[in-house]
């Protein structure tokens, strides 16, 4: 009877043993897991913050253009007026 109460204590703990190393390994797969997402995260960031460079540059050249076609039309109507006079 010793023996049945020895090899189930045996196989109890071997059993606890499985399932501290299946729990390990999700928390080791967890931590990965966390660790690529923060790269991912950084990356993102890092493109955001380009896009948002690239678009405020293109505002700018956008309000430049705008400018220099507004004085290209004001000069057309000024030399459109003074050839009428």
């Amino acid at each position: 009877m010793g023996s049945c109460i020895h090899l189930l204590h045996t196989a109890n703990m071997i059993m606890n043993d499985e399932r501290f190393h299946t729990l390990d390994q999700k928390i080791d797969a967890l931590i990965e897991l966390c660790a690529a997402m923060k790269r991912e995260n950084q990356l993102l960031r890092a493109n955001e913050h380009n896009w948002q460079s690239e678009r405020q540059q293109l505002l700018d050249n956008n309000k430049l253009a705008k400018n220099r076609l507004e004085s290209v039309l004001h000069r057309l109507k000024s030399m459109e007026q003074t050839q009428s006079v």
